[in-house]
């Protein structure tokens, strides 16, 4: 296949739009409809934990099989190979440490954001502000992906090629994401992440018995002409393809690995979620369904890489807008003409929707309920304010989310997630595992934690060959990086857990023995956790 299927048309614009109007307009309805009263923090944050924990689990589902998923892992198996893949077991293995460590205490310990728990026990205005910034930080970066996939995807439908033409696309697709979450809350968030979720599934599942039928179902066939087309010939089916042989490229692919395995349950939209659920046995139920959901969707995302890869070509697929996350709507297109293209860049936009509207509302929740309701307000912010803090906080997240996804727009989104997922690791895990289970962690290792998982973290990326000194770098054309590595958990996340073990045990804060001991009864029972 030649790069003319890309650089001619993707089909009928006017069919695709349509398609994808219909779709965003019916999504919009549901979260109005669903949207009746969100007049307590407890509806706006977390929908009155009134969610089953099939719903949520199915929610949580939808919240991490987003751009990077859908667009950027296909893109990556159909370009790369065998590493693109990678990144789907990482993020499935992922989410025993939510099971087994982290979301039943946090459900029990918490009421609507992270800095509930990290502050429980500790100095209540230091911690929450450290939680809110490492929060806003966090999104911001997982943010970007979203964007830059939203960008390209619908360039794609649109066959916009214009850098300028692509920042407009962004600017309208980050509008109505924000629109979502001042009307939508968390109820009317979750309701589209469990439509798209279904829809994302059915959508890949289709595509993947479509793909290996054509193939007479043989999955080595598809191997085969997969390798046959592609410039890494049967290296696309090996380790290296890229991330490379020399040590320090199996050096940064063991960091990258432990942002991805450790990140998922330190993301702050994901944790927020076990509070729309009643109970810790809801929470865990939770888990148990996102796991099998995702483990569903990345064994169709494998055949879909791949099957992009033998049916589209690499070079099709790089030429196109957006880059490598153009694979599945390029596939969609081959399989089934504009209508199937539609359909699928519909439900791939709603994913992206549901997941910035989800990170959007984590942010202003952060920002409302840490930092205004209980450091500027001392806890004494009505809850009518707090949402119309929360809110205005939305709108200014969403215009930095646009900025940002225009700079990294054709940036693969897997990879860009990847980087706020080192940052969650880095800042959350180590300051949540120590809150949960060490009783002597006191407000000093708090703040050590979080602050030097993140400030780490950011400095290693700053100068880190993904964002210059490298062909794949967000800014091309200059070199600053003196780290060598794309990834920077691999120093960032065990520095976090050093950081929080040394400002413990070298401060002479004392940890308060009374609210740690209630907090492992409220942990472990869940008494007294009802929102």
């Amino acid at each position: 296949m030649t790069v003319q299927i890309a650089a001619e048309t993707t089909g009928s614009p006017l069919i695709n739009v349509s398609v994808f109007v219909v779709f965003v307009l019916i999504t919009l309805f549901i979260v109005y409809k669903a949207t009746t009263r969100n007049q307590t923090a407890a509806d706006y944050y977390a929908a009155g934990s009134a969610f089953s924990g099939v719903q949520n689990g199915i929610a949580l589902s939808g919240d991490f099989l987003s751009a990077a998923s859908f667009l950027g892992i296909s893109g990556a198996i159909a370009v790369h190979g065998y590493d693109g893949f990678l990144y789907s077991v990482g993020w499935l293995v992922a989410w025993l440490v939510a099971l087994l460590l982290v979301g039943e205490r946090l459900r029990n310990t918490g009421r609507f954001t992270v800095g509930d728990v990290m502050a429980y026990r500790m100095k209540q205005r230091p911690v929450r502000a450290a939680a809110a910034n490492a929060t806003l930080v966090i999104t911001f970066f997982y943010m970007l992906a979203q964007m830059a996939g939203a960008g390209g995807l619908i360039a794609l439908l649109l066959n916009v090629h214009s850098k300028g033409g692509q920042a407009l696309v962004i600017t309208g697709v980050g509008l109505v994401m924000v629109f979502y979450v001042l009307v939508g809350g968390m109820k009317g968030t979750t309701w589209v992440q469990i439509i798209k979720a279904g829809l994302l599934l059915i959508c890949v599942t289709f595509m993947s018995v479509f793909i290996v039928g054509k193939f007479g179902f043989s999955f080595s066939a598809i191997l085969d002409q997969a390798a046959a087309g592609s410039p890494l010939g049967k290296s696309l089916l090996e380790p290296g393809g890229w991330y490379g042989d020399g040590a320090m490229d199996k050096l940064d692919f063991v960091s990258l690995s432990l942002a991805l395995v450790l990140g998922i349950s330190s993301l702050p939209h994901v944790l927020m979620r076990f509070y729309t659920v009643p109970n810790a046995k809801e929470a865990r139920r939770s888990v148990v369904w996102c796991s099998w959901s995702m483990f569903l969707f990345y064994l169709g995302i494998l055949v879909v890489g791949y099957g992009a890869a033998a049916m589209v070509g690499p070079d099709a697929i790089l030429e196109a807008p957006g880059g490598e996350n153009s694979a599945a709507p390029l596939l969609a297109f081959k399989i089934g003409g504009a209508v199937l293209l539609g359909i699928v860049a519909a439900v791939a936009f709603a994913t992206i929707l549901a997941v910035v509207a989800g990170l959007t509302l984590t942010a202003s929740a952060s920002f409302a309920h840490d930092v205004y309701a209980n450091v500027i307000r001392e806890g004494k912010a009505d809850a009518r304010s707090e949402i119309r803090v929360a809110r205005l906080t939305a709108i200014a997240v969403g215009f930095l989310a646009i900025i940002g996804g225009i700079v990294t727009n054709g940036q693969n989104v897997a990879f860009l997630v990847s980087l706020a997922l080192a940052l969650a690791a880095s800042a959350n895990l180590s300051t949540i595992l120590y809150t949960l289970y060490w009783k002597r962690f006191n407000t000093t290792g708090t703040l050590w934690s979080i602050y030097g998982g993140l400030g780490s973290g950011l400095i290693l990326i700053l100068f880190s060959p993904a964002i210059s000194g490298s062909s794949t770098a967000i800014f091309k054309g200059v070199d600053f990086h003196w780290f060598p590595l794309t990834n920077p958990g691999i120093v960032s996340i065990p520095l976090s857990f050093l950081c929080g073990f040394l400002g413990t045990v070298l401060s002479k804060d004392p940890a308060d023995p009374e609210k740690q001991a209630e907090m492992e009864v409220r942990a472990l029972t869940g008494i007294g956790s009802k929102i």
